[in-house]
Formats: structure tokens, sequence, C-alpha cells
């Protein structure tokens, strides 16, 4: 019972951390450039923009109200209070964070860049997209459209995917800004975007994807026992036939890290210089010689 008990703590730690990094960046890079750049809290800056008695993280927690009132009925008591949790957390720390910065007057001044709030948007990405990044990774949700998101693709049949939807929510909020910012909040607003896009994929999976390598040869036998004897990997061979000659094939599938690629092209070249080769991306590969397969979390 010990590791489920250790990794339900190390999963709230790592929630209220995502939460206090995010309302860093939310504060002292976007909201006090009013970047709208999508979700709830770019709804928030709109809103707390017309009517400032109601600060921006007030208006979060409202307009989470109705998603989780309907998460507590599809998704079950458990998933709404980790959600609500995260959601008070979060905005009641945006709106603490913001009081303490106006009565002591706290900023982080980059005007000597003379980037205009280019710098803010950049910073701003970069502690959003580690906070989301931990989100995911740690099996939580924060609310806004991503919530919406889930509602809405299981109302779809599935036939919305959840990203493609937040991108259009996000991108409605985006263009809702133009309103009271102006084209340049487009700019700054797709850089947030880019950068939070980024930094959360990197937080998710790190930086250890690899090349995953189809090897289509008449040669199989030959070339597989070369990469076995010669390749810091191990190779797999599969039986194959060509469709339009009907000749036999074999490929040989295998996985290296980037700076493997050259030089096992060399290899292949050198033992069957007519060989195909197919090299796609792949962000996580777990087992023998990579990254240790493990299970992060039991629920």
């Amino acid at each position: 019972m010990k590791r489920p008990i250790k990794l339900e703590i190390e999963r709230y730690l790592m929630m209220i951390l995502a939460c206090f990094m995010y309302a860093f960046g939310f504060c002292f890079f976007i909201h006090t450039n009013e970047i709208v750049a999508g979700g709830l809290t770019g709804l928030g800056i709109i809103f707390e923009h017309f009517i400032p008695q109601i600060a921006v993280g007030t208006w979060v927690i409202i307009l989470n109200i109705p998603m989780l009132i309907v998460a507590f009925f599809q998704e079950g008591k458990k998933f709404t209070i980790n959600c609500l949790i995260t959601v008070l957390v979060l905005n009641l720390s945006i709106n603490g964070l913001t009081a303490l910065m106006n009565k002591f007057n706290w900023s982080i001044d980059l005007s000597d860049i003379n980037l205009g709030a280019l710098p803010h948007a950049i910073f701003g990405g970069l502690f959003q997209g580690i906070s989301i990044g931990l989100f995911c990774r740690y099996r939580c949700s924060s609310g806004g459209t991503e919530l919406l998101g889930r509602f809405f693709h299981e109302w779809s049949n599935q036939r919305v995917s959840i990203p493609v939807f937040n991108g259009i929510c996000d991108t409605i909020i985006v263009l809702l800004g133009l309103t009271f910012k102006g084209v340049s909040n487009l700019f700054y607003a797709l850089i947030v975007i880019f950068i939070t896009m980024k930094v959360s994929d990197i937080v998710i999976l790190g930086f250890n994807s690899s090349k995953l390598c189809y090897v289509i040869t008449t040669e199989g036998e030959k070339v597989g026992q070369y990469l076995v004897h010669n390749s810091p990997r191990g190779v797999t061979l599969l039986e194959g036939k060509g469709m339009y000659t009907g000749n036999p094939r074999e490929v040989l599938i295998t996985v290296v890290k980037k700076n493997q690629l050259p030089h096992l092209k060399e290899m292949i070249l050198s033992q069957d210089p007519n060989a195909f080769m197919i090299v796609s991306e792949t962000n996580e590969v777990l087992g023998n010689g990579f990254k240790k397969l493990a299970i992060k979390d039991e629920d």
C-alpha cells in the first residue's frame, strides 16, 4: 500500500507546484501585459478588462463552475474533487499573487531589452508550458477549455479530438482579445501558445526522442547480423513481400538515438547499397537500453 500512497502524495505536490508556477508566469508576464493567449485565463483577462471589480482568477473559477457540475455526473466524484482542488489552488494563487504585486509594486521589468512585450510572452509561455506539462504528466486537470474539450469529445462520439476542440476555443478567445488589444495581441498570443505547446511536450515526453528505423532489404540476414555485432541497439527481423514484384523482402526494425542515426546509415549502406530505409520520429522508447519501463500512476 506504500507505493500508491507515495505516488498520490507526489501527484498532489506536483499539482500544487504546477499551480504556483502557472500563477507566477501568468501574473508576472501574461496578465501584466494583458496578453489574451486562449484558455479561460485569457477569457478572464477579457472579462476583467471590462468588469475590473472582479479579479481574473475569480472569473476563471466562476467560468469553471458549470463544467465542474457536468464533470461530477460524467467523470465521477474523485475526478471532480481533484479538478476542483486544482482550479481553486491555481486561481486563488493568481488572485493572491496579483494582490501582492499591486500592494508591494512587484514586477519584472524587461523594458531594457527593447522588444516590447515579446520577452514577457516568451517567459509566460515557458512557465505555462512547464505547468501544463506537469498537469498532463501527473494526470491532473486544471479545468478550463481542457475540461470542456473532454465533454465535447464524448458528446461528439469522439469525432472531434480534445486538442482540436481546445485549438478552436483558444482561437476564438484570442480573436476576442483583438477587441481591446489590437493586432499586437495576436502576435504575442501565438508566441505564448507555441512556446507553451513545445515546452509542455518536453515536460511530458522528455528529451529522449529517438529514431525508429525500418530497413527493407533482400539481404536481411547479412545486414541484420552485421548490425547485431556492430550496432549498439537491438534489431528485429520480419518477413515481408514486395506487393509490386511479389518477391520476398526482409524488414529490419531498430530504434537508435539521434546521434547514432548517421552511423546506422553507413553500416546499412556498406552491407546493402540497394536497401530501402524509412526513418520516423518516436517520442518515447521504453525498455532495455532506453528509459526503464515502469508504471508511473495506478489510477
